[in-house]
């Protein structure tokens, strides 16, 4: 099917749009240049980091700074800079394959995430052409190590409450910035910072690019973590820091869209970055539960075992679909707004702000499916995963931090909700005719949907369903409640919950349904099967999310006809999901690791 004449997808539109599978791209679709890189990274990873994990957790001097030398002397912290500034200048999916590739490399990934990430793109995207020039090559080639400094001790999610000082001196040549710092990744040995500080009674932040060897920096020693031992994070004073105006970054009182901003791209490499552990963590748990032996049997003959195999691979290969279909969503996005007349770091950083919501969901989601992946590492190992002595051990603990970094969960819950509503009041998305055509529904007997043929007809009406569900409930909720919504924490989580399966439902649905049309249904089995399944678990997930909701906010005839509205939303034909996770796990042990 041509896709010339179609629109593209707007962020948050997926809840009230259908989308063909011709309309997205695929991992299937990676070119051999992509291949190349992502090898690449494999290699590094394989060869230069995971050699000296016990040196790295053991922040031997001088390690992690020796290690992003050499990544950068493979170009590979340059692959988001433009070539003039002495990068590679690839495009944003290409980013987050990189990003996943090396998301196997532990305490190593969050210090690559960091300098390539939150470190340099500030610059990248908001800087002067003199900045750039002064500092992107640079960052670049690894030559200087970068941070971000925008989190204090009285300000975490809350950021823009931070304390932090910056005073213009009395010859108005440069700014005095007084203040402290927490948490800041890559803090030991970082040559560059970006650092946020309110200027006099400014209400918000302002950037400042800040050379680490200027007089007036100290540092706390190094934080003592759970997980991610590696990585060096430190808390940084600034007590009278001399900063030139001309570092100023962007414009007076523009640091607090800048971190919103900032967040949104570290939101979806952060579901890349966890895709890539989780894949890695799988390997190792289909290898123990094949070398392993209780009762005579190896642990996969176990159909328990073989659930747990099968699901880290759903939710994985879910997440896997989501995160690319974002992120080409986003490459068209910065290509349309370069051909409105937009600058490229412009144009990007308009293309992601497009789908923060997106971005948002695959946090979300992708933190909690490594949590779930290295949790059941960790069981399958059994008491042999307790011990440091294994991998899933380290995986277990580095992934914990995740729900917490770049927002935690609970804030990006309650962001998805507020961002979509905010684009609804803007007119950017028409979220309330389709909301009312669906109570309208609920008063009258339904009439019959576009009949869908092939494998897929049931799973294609169960996401027409899902998607009234939660225009219901959430048409309702914003009727019921006005004005006190957004205190409405756990309804609100409970409508995210939904819009974060819908998303990720969609998007395997249609990563598989494409497959199909160019492999076929015999070599797409347990693709399918993982569609399937994980349709068949989300149906009883948003029922019961669905529930939550109405029953916190609606009462008497209204909830009764609310609650028969989504049974019939969410109802699923029978289905054997025992059969599906067999074939699913069956596969990966025959090929002795994820192969999907």
């Amino acid at each position: 099917m041509s896709t010339e004449n179609i629109k593209p997808i707007k962020g948050g539109e997926f809840l009230i749009r259908s989308t063909k599978p011709s309309e997205i791209f695929t991992p299937e679709e990676w070119t051999e240049e992509h291949t190349m890189i992502a090898q690449m990274c494999d290699d590094f990873i394989k060869q230069e980091v995971l050699p000296v994990l016990d040196k790295i957790d053991a922040m031997e001097p001088g390690l992690m700074v020796s290690l992003l030398d050499k990544a950068g002397e493979l170009g590979m912290l340059g692959l988001s800079v433009p070539e003039e500034l002495g990068g590679m200048g690839v495009d944003f999916k290409t980013s987050l394959l990189a990003t996943e590739h090396l998301g196997k490399g532990f305490s190593f990934s969050v210090a690559y995430g960091a300098h390539t990430g939150i470190g340099s793109l500030p610059l990248l995207y908001y800087g002067t052409e003199a900045q750039k020039a002064k500092y992107s090559p640079l960052l670049a080639s690894g030559e200087w190590k970068a941070a971000y400094c925008l989190t204090e001790p009285s300000a975490g999610s809350d950021a823009n409450s931070g304390k932090t000082k910056a005073v213009l001196s009395e010859d108005g040549t440069h700014y005095l910035i007084t203040g402290q710092k927490m948490w800041i990744t890559n803090g030991g040995f970082a040559d560059f910072m970006t650092v946020f500080a309110k200027i006099g009674d400014d209400k918000n932040l302002s950037a400042f690019l800040v050379e680490a060897k200027s007089e007036g920096i100290t540092l706390n020693p190094e934080e003592k973590k759970m997980g991610i031992k590696g990585s060096s994070t430190r808390q940084v004073f600034y007590n009278n820091v001399k900063v030139p105006v001309e570092n100023m970054l962007s414009t007076r009182e523009a640091g607090f869209k800048i971190a919103l901003n900032i967040l949104n791209i570290g939101r979806i490499k952060l579901a890349a970055g966890v895709m890539g552990g989780s894949k890695a963590t799988i390997n190792d748990s289909v290898n123990y539960a094949g070398e392993r032996e209780q009762f005579g049997r190896s642990l996969n003959k176990y159909g328990a075992i073989r659930y747990k195999l099968a699901e880290q691979a759903i939710r994985t290969f879910v997440i896997e679909s989501a995160t690319y279909r974002a992120g080409q969503n986003i490459d068209d996005a910065i290509k349309n707004h370069i051909s409105e007349g937009l600058d490229k770091g412009a144009a990007t950083l308009k293309g992601i702000e497009d789908f923060a919501i997106e971005c948002a969901i695959l946090k979300v989601a992708g933190s909690e499916c490594l949590d779930y992946v290295t949790d059941e590492a960790v069981q399958i190992y059994g008491g042999m995963g307790y011990s440091a002595e294994s991998p899933v051990e380290k995986a277990y603990r580095d992934s914990r931090i995740n729900r917490i970094f770049e927002g935690t969960n609970e804030i990006n819950r309650m962001l998805i909700v507020d961002m979509l509503l905010r684009k609804a009041m803007k007119g950017e998305l028409d979220l309330m005719t389709p909301a009312m055509k669906v109570a309208g529904e609920l008063m009258s007997i339904p009439e019959p949907g576009e009949e869908v043929e092939g494998v897929f007809a049931n799973e294609y009406k169960y996401l027409e369903g899902f998607k009234k569900a939660i225009l219901m409930i959430a048409g309702s909720a914003v009727q019921k409640l006005m004005q006190t919504l957004s205190k409405e924490q756990e309804v609100l989580m409970n409508v995210s919950d939904i819009a974060i399966l819908i998303y990720q439902a969609e998007s395997v649905l249609l990563r598989v349904d494409k497959m199909i049309q160019s492999k076929g249904e015999a070599a797409s089995d347990a693709q399918i099967a993982m569609v399937k399944t994980f349709f068949y678990d989300a149906s009883s997930k948003i029922e019961k999310a669905g529930k939550d909701a109405l029953n916190s906010f609606a009462d008497g005839d209204e909830l009764r006809m609310m609650l028969m509205g989504l049974k019939r939303f969410t109802k699923t034909e029978a289905f054997n999901p025992r059969d599906a996770r067999h074939l699913i796990s069956s596969k990966m042990i025959e090929a002795n690791g994820y192969c999907f």
